[in-house]
Parts: structure tokens; sequence; C-alpha cells
């Protein structure tokens, strides 16, 4: 007996603009998943390592890295949104405005703020802006992305063009640290005695050294824990057919082994408070070794906070490639409109950093 289709997504066709979709499967985090996350990255930021340095500052718990919420966030939407994507494209105004704590439940819903068909007339791209929140009904974060989706009929007419004007940087009234927290008690050894807020200038550039590469199980794992369901991350005989012929890393995580890389030199940027926009320049396979370089973009003090300041980093990673510096990196990319073949992310994020 037959009971009907199994879900197969949203193709490009099936999106309207104004269009809401609440997504399932909410998620409560557990202490597991913030073991398995430290175990996927080497992440080594001290707040979301050990309860006593999180205590001294105020948290009752250790709070749950900013990025891992997101990427359990992004991992709701996908069944609706990005199950038949053919890449995600880049992230705007993505803000994180409450901590997550374990036995926290994150759900998420989206709207649908833009399509545009690509001149193929096969894929377009769909812009959405989601929003998690938790079991007392507060905004977790949210953020804002743009994706390629496949079309299913291509006989259906093409969808009135809506780009979004999206900005080039959060709004800085929106990014908050939690009450009661006071960052003026950080013992020095918590993150291996590194520069603060006072030593870094505008301009300055590090190459954060050290590589790491990817493995198959790693990346499979990591993209399973966040339950992103996506085919291109998973199904290698679909991939078979396709140029490279390889399943795709998540470039989600790609961006966390590249914070994770970047402790070495940025290891008091304790608490990533947004992502201004990011892109994910080229695909990442099993085997890549990821290297990560950071520019200081800005830098500003926060009214009333003697304990800690806001620094905009640019985060480069390259793959393959440790010796490329980020000034020639960039500077091609704008001579070239387009990034070299070894970059795979361009992130730009803000975080507090102490003083």
């Amino acid at each position: 007996m037959s009971l009907g289709k199994n879900n197969q997504g949203h193709f490009f066709e099936d999106f309207e603009v104004g269009q809401t979709l609440v997504h399932g499967v909410p998620r409560t985090i557990t202490e597991s998943d913030a073991t398995l996350y430290l175990a996927l990255t080497g992440s080594r930021f001290a707040l979301h390592c050990a309860k006593t340095v999180a205590n001294n500052v105020g948290f009752n718990s250790t709070p749950i890295d900013n990025f891992l919420v997101f990427h359990i966030a992004f991992g709701k939407t996908v069944n609706d949104i990005s199950l038949n994507a053919v890449a995600n494209l880049g992230y705007a105004e993505v803000i994180f405005h409450h901590p997550s704590y374990v036995g926290d439940t994150i759900s998420v819903f989206s709207r649908i703020i833009g399509l545009k068909e690509n001149s193929s007339g096969k894929t377009g791209i769909v812009y959405v802006h989601s929003t998690a929140t938790n079991q007392q009904n507060k905004t977790v974060l949210d953020w804002k992305r743009w994706v390629m989706v496949k079309k299913n009929n291509l006989n259906a007419p093409a969808a009135e063009q809506s780009v979004p004007k999206l900005m080039t940087r959060a709004d800085k009234q929106k990014q908050k640290l939690p009450n009661k927290i006071d960052f003026s008690k950080w013992q020095d050894s918590d993150s291996d005695f590194q520069v603060r807020f006072d030593d870094l200038n505008i301009g300055d550039t590090f190459s954060h050294g050290g590589g790491m590469t990817i493995n198959d199980s790693d990346h499979s794992l990591a993209t399973r824990l966040y339950q992103n369901n996506a085919r291109v991350h998973f199904d290698q005989t679909m991939m078979d057919n396709t140029p490279n012929g390889k399943r795709l890393v998540y470039g989600g995580h790609i961006i966390s082994l590249c914070r994770a890389l970047s402790y070495s030199g940025l290891g008091n940027a304790v608490w990533l408070s947004s992502i201004n926009a990011g892109t994910h320049c080229n695909p990442s396979f099993a085997g890549d070794t990821i290297y990560c370089q950071s520019k200081i973009l800005d830098k500003s003090n926060i009214e009333g906070r003697k304990d800690v300041g806001l620094i905009r980093v640019q985060m480069i990673g390259t793959k393959n490639n440790s010796a490329i510096e980020i000034n020639s990196i960039l500077e091609h990319k704008n001579k070239q409109k387009k990034y070299p073949d070894d970059t795979v992310l361009d992130l730009d994020y803000s975080v507090l950093v102490l003083k």
C-alpha cells in the first residue's frame, strides 16, 4: 500500500515573496552536542570550554558557542528552503540576540523576502529571512541568506524578480551582551595571554598558522549533528554525475573550522555578536586542508563597557594553500571580480574582545 510521496522539498517555482514557513523538528541542545562540536572543530575558546571561566564572568552555566547555535538553527531551514539547492551563496545581517544553554530548545521559522530566476531558466536565487527562538519564545538569533535552488518544472513561468536590499553591516544597536556579564575578571591564562582590544589596530592582519584537514567522517558527522539534510552533503551517487564528482562540505563547517583556527591570535575575541556578511567562495571537499587569516576592519568602544570592545573582522579561509596572503586574495577579488580558486570563505563578522 502506498502512503504517498516522500517530502521532496521546495523547488524554486514553489516559493512566493512574503511566504512564511514554520520549520519542523525543534531541537533541544544537549551537553553532548557541545562536546561533539568541540571534537569536530578543535575550538579552544575558553568561555565555551570551561564552566569555571563562564561562572567567573557571570554566566550561570557554560553558554553554547554561537556558531553551533547558528548551525543547528540553519539545519532546521534546510528541509523547506534548500533541500534542492545547488549552493548556499551567502549570509547577511546575522545577529545573536540571546545566549543559549544546554536544555534550551530551538525552533525556527522563515519568510521569503526575494526571488530571482537565473538566465538559464533551470535555477533561481531565493532570499530568506530566518528567525530562531527558544522555549521562552525569545529570539535567539535571526539571519538573512540567499541560496540557489533548482527548478523542477522548467516550463513554470518565471517568478517576478524581487531582490531585497541587504545591509552590509548588522545593526550595532542590536548587538548586546547578556545582562550581568562582566569580563573584567577574566584571567589572562584562560586565553593563553593573547592580544587584547587595545593592542589591535584597524588594518592589522593575522595568519593564524596551522591547518585542519577535513576527513569524510568529520564533515559528514558535523552536518548530521546540525540535522542538515541537503543531498549535496550526503548522497555520493547523486554527486557522481556532477562536475566535481564529490560530496560538498557544508559551508558552515568551514566557518567553524576557520573560527577555531583563528583562536591563535584572536583568542580574546570572546563573544560572537553578529555576522555582517559572508560568502562561500569556492567548494570544499574531504581531503582539503583549511587555513585561516583575519584582517581587522574596524574597532569601537561600547558605551558603558570597560571590559570589552567591539571589533569587525574579515576572516578568509583557503584550502590547500597557506602561502597566499589575505591582502593578495582581496586584491585579486577586486581586480578579477572573483576569488582565487583556493579561497573558500570570506566572512565579515563582529565580535567582542577583552580590554
